[in-house]
């Protein structure tokens, strides 16, 4: 891979994003023109940014706080349409999507919710007209006209409603209007890509106004699949908005505000990762001979899945958007949003009240051919009762007012949320799935020769054959004492096909209650203290019921268990044994769940908040330095797989599943955050710029290892841990091979603390030398690493072995250099009024790793992002038509690339395939592809 400084230094030279930069001296915009209200128009010049990050209306550039604004004009230009586009102008925030377009999640200085699990909230929360969302896939739905967008860096501990440990993003849509207007727009673009929009407001009498906002979109799937005849990852959706502002008198408004948005699509396809993708694939997609154990240069994962039907091309198939799905499945997924807020404020006299009370219902059915390949493994099928659900009903108040002659300006307040989470699973192996399993045993080591996929047991003869070559082979290897066992759990494992979870049902009830403080002081007219504190509760109640048929797990189980640990059996009968049951009961899917119910309870308080000295030297310049507490939520990971080891049933302890609940929570997150900086704004040129650094605790880290998702509190350990950390117990050739790396690496209580450090710093910088062009520009380095010495959670209990490559790394979608930049131009046409537009974009990123464990097979090279629109507008813009790019270059790259399902070749005994350049053995690799170009034309219009 390109070095990260080498890679930003020839993008820095040879783009016109870098002269950009280096015109605007390097830094992000202060984006937005127009974020002023109409509340706040009177007050404030309506040519200056206003923002409410500290629950009052200020200048942009007088909040000692890291924030961007970005204005309804720039998230037009930039083609926004949901907090996606927000990459383009904000470069220490990346949002992306994986597995469902329902779990989007967003990352700000490279700290982030990482996964798809429902049980983790979101480091950086998604608020939309001072309302919090569940989670910040959320504000992946349209979200119609808009007012701005503000994105706030670093933790968020005293304000904002819910708690965040790295940032949050407020979303502000534009209120009805006591004047009357409409607009609408039309636009087409290639995938047969529609989309309508229009909005109108005006006044219903002298004191209410309405508005209404309508969005449609149609588009065809980004990705082909082949033997379905159908593209996946397209757009059906529509979203409406409904408001009244009520304005009695001068002292009272109330705003209330419905919304509906359905989704109707498919999603989310993946390709497999090839090496002329990431070179460090290597060998990894290449067909052993058959009858042969893989050698250091082939993999046997790759004959089964092209002998039970998967194309081989597909190994190979680079940025290909052919994806490869089994006959009869899909992705189809539906997903509705909707609720009503109704904020009130209140001007008492001597202070004034706000109160936001919002309650909504969201839920999300998702389908898909969840091992992304032809072979029928692992699915889930379409169902009404498949889902997630949130039902969130939340309360904040507000009173804020002035003191001692405007030398103290104070705010309290209180916040309540009580959350309904559910989620319905139906996750079950395909009708493949036995031979599959079957095959990957025989074909990974000394039984290789035996392989024949397409009989019984995947053996030659057949497993059932009294005579058969095969059967009696396993049979004598497997010895005396186990041989028969042996062959029976073969038998057995070879018939799992379509069994698995009928509908297990996860029910999480939450309650949050927090009290808070923010005060400015003003010790004198250039110098300013700002305090905020804030208590937060937190409790959640757990409860689980599961419904699975797959008996074959306990028949595999009740046969081959004693012969796994038995001494005076063959060391060829306890490995198969091992193979058979973690293969018959992978997750936990086992009937001896069937019925079963667990629950489980947590609650957990924590006091956060934040001090910032700032001072203006002159009116044009702020300097500031903070301190900042932020926490986020503890709670439990919703997947049965976390509970314990497939191997043992769960008989086997004490209280059976209910006595194992424990071990699907996890602990709160936490940050310190240390912030110096500096905004200077006059006239047409801004510039900011910011050193930080925050460091995490109990760090929540989400992990896929191609079985079972691992749920992790991520600590860092002072004393040295002599690398076991870093050790692993499973390829035997490996130079960090230890026999007893399971038992390393714990770290004395006393020892623990942080376990990821983010500092760096932010410049931005924005220049408008005339009222028809605007430039903006930004950098943002952010190294965002591990500790050195890695432990498990705060007690100091050893790294899961998966996560080796933690100590001392990056942490993933964490590229340490980011840098962003547009060019707008508006200038008039004649005299007649119109006036063109002419705008760029674009965003720079340097090398990272996608994959949350850091295998290097998931790395991403850097790339740069570039969207552009030209268009010419009628007098006042009565009219416009624009032609528009997005991705102009067509740059192909990966949003995340992850551990293919299940999809692990035979285990090295050697040094080929096992660390270091092959932490994963010979597991191979799926990828979720960012979107390609596209490109078309939008007629827009108001009145």
């Amino acid at each position: 891979m390109k070095s990260s400084s080498l890679l930003a230094a020839r993008l820095l030279r040879t783009s016109a994003l870098g002269v950009s930069i280096a015109v605007a001296a390097v830094s992000v915009p202060a984006f937005a023109q127009d974020a002023a209200d109409t509340a706040t128009a009177d007050a404030i010049d309506s040519s200056e940014i206003v923002v409410t990050a500290q629950g009052r209306s200020q200048r942009l550039a007088d909040v000692p706080v890291a924030i961007s604004a970005v204005s309804a004009e720039t998230l037009q230009n930039s083609g926004a349409n949901d907090i996606r586009q927000l990459n383009q102008v904000a470069p220490s925030l990346l949002v992306s999507s994986t597995g469902s377009e329902a779990n989007g999640s967003a990352r700000i200085r490279g700290i982030g919710t990482v996964g798809d699990n429902p049980g983790l909230e979101s480091s950086v929360p998604v608020f939309i007209d001072g309302v919090y969302r569940s989670r910040s896939g959320i504000g992946l739905n349209e979200l119609g006209e808009l007012d701005r967008i503000e994105v706030q860096r670093g933790p968020q501990g005293t304000l904002g409603g819910r708690n965040s440990s790295a940032g949050l993003i407020s979303i502000y849509s534009k209120k009805p209007d006591f004047n009357f207007g409409a607009n609408g727009e039309i636009t087409y673009g290639n995938y047969d890509f529609w989309r309508l929009a229009g909005s109108v407001t005006g006044p219903i009498g002298e004191t209410l106004a309405a508005r209404l906002d309508a969005v449609w979109v149609k588009r065809d799937g980004f990705l082909t699949d082949t033997n379905n005849n159908r593209d996946v990852n397209n757009r059906d959706r529509y979203f409406l908005r409904g408001q009244l502002l009520f304005e009695p008198t001068d002292a009272l408004s109330i705003r209330l505000i419905a919304d509906y948005t359905s989704r109707d699509e498919e999603c989310c396809g993946a390709t497999y990762v090839s090496a002329s993708v990431n070179p460090y694939i290597g060998n990894l997609n290449n067909p052993s001979t058959v009858g042969v154990a893989p050698t250091t240069t082939s993999n046997n994962i790759i004959n089964v899945l092209r002998d039970l039907g998967q194309p081989i091309g597909a190994f190979n198939q680079g940025y290909s958007r052919n994806i490869s799905v089994t006959p009869g499945r899909s992705f189809a997924g539906e997903t509705k949003d909707y609720g009503f807020s109704g904020q009130i404020d209140y001007d008492l006299g001597g202070a004034k009240l706000t109160s936001i009370t919002a309650y909504r219902e969201y839920r999300s059915g998702q389908a898909g051919d969840v091992d992304y390949n032809a072979v029928d493994i692992l699915y889930r099928a379409p169902s009404d009762d498949a889902y997630r659900q949130f039902h969130t009903f939340t309360q904040e108040l507000r009173l804020q007012g002035e003191a001692f002659d405007g030398k103290l300006d104070w705010l309290v307040g209180g916040f309540y949320a009580n959350e309904k989470l559910r989620v319905r699973d139906n996750l079950r192996f395909g009708s493949q799935y036995g031979r599959f399993a079957t095959c990957r045993i025989i074909s990974g080591g000394g039984l290789a020769g035996l392989y024949s996929p397409n009989e019984a047991g995947c053996v030659a003869g057949g497993i059932t054959n009294l005579a058969g070559i095969g059967r009696n082979t396993i049979a004598g290897a497997s010895g005396p004492i186990s041989g028969a066992d042996i062959v029976a759990g073969f038998t057995a494992l070879n018939g799992l096909n379509d069994r698995g979870s009928i509908n297990d049902v996860y029910r999480q009830n939450g309650e949050n209650w927090a009290l808070f403080t923010h005060n400015i002081f003003h010790i004198t007219d250039k110098l300013d203290f700002t305090f905020g504190l804030r208590y937060t509760n937190d409790k959640k109640d757990f409860s689980a019921t599961f419904t699975n048929d797959n008996t074959v797990c306990t028949t595999v189980q009740g046969l081959v268990l004693d012969d796994a640990a038995n001494p005076a059996t063959t060391a060829t009968a306890r490995a198969l044994a091992g193979a058979l049951i973690g293969l018959a009961c992978q997750g936990n899917s086992t009937a001896e769940l069937n019925n079963v119910s667990i629950n489980d309870k947590r609650s957990e308080d924590e006091f956060t908040g934040t001090a910032i000295l700032s001072y203006k030297p002159i009116d044009d310049l702020m300097v500031y330095a903070s301190y900042s507490r932020g926490y986020k939520a503890g709670g439990f990971n919703l997947d049965r797989s976390a509970l314990k080891s497939p191997i043992l049933p769960f008989a086997a302890t004490a209280g059976g599943a209910q006595g194992l609940v424990r071990n699907l929570q996890f602990d709160p997150e936490t940050v310190n955050s240390y912030e110096l900086g500096a905004k200077y704004a006059t006239g047409p040129f801004g510039l900011g710029l910011t050193f930080f650094r925050s460091d995490f605790s109990s760090f929540q880290l989400n992990t896929f290892n191609g079985t079972v998702f691992l749920v992790q509190n991520v600590n860092g350990c002072s004393s040295d841990l002599n690398g076991g950390d870093r050790d692993q117990s499973k390829f035997l050739g490996a130079p960090n091979y230890n026999a007893a790396a399971g038992t390393t690496g714990a770290c004395p209580t006393d020892d623990v603390s942080y376990g990821v450090r983010s500092e760096g710093f932010e410049l931005e910088a924005s220049l408008v030398p005339a009222r028809s062009f605007r430039m903006t520009a930004g950098l943002t380095y952010a190294k965002t690493k591990y500790r050195g010495q890695l432990v498990g959670n705060d007690s100091g209990a050893p790294l899961d072995q998966a996560l080796r490559l933690l100590p001392g790394n990056n942490l993933s979608n964490a590229p340490e250099l980011v840098a962003t930049g547009s060019v707008a131009w508006t200038p008039d046409i004649g005299s007649g009024g119109l006036s063109g537009l002419v705008y760029i974009d674009g965003r720079m990123t340097s090398d990272y790793n996608t994959g949350s464990d850091l295998f290097p097979q998931k790395e991403q090279n850097g790339y740069a992002i570039f969207n552009a629109r030209i268009g010419l507008r009628g007098p006042d813009e009565k009219w416009g038509i624009e032609f528009w790019g997005q991705n102009i270059f067509n740059k192909q790259y990966a949003q995340v690339a992850f551990n293919s399902p299940f999809q692990e070749g035979g285990t090295s005994t050697g040094t080929a395939f096992a660390d270091p350049q092959y932490p994963g053995g010979r597991q191979i690799f799926s990828q979720f592809l960012a979107e390609p170009r596209t490109y078309g034309v939008t007629l827009r219009g108001k009145f």
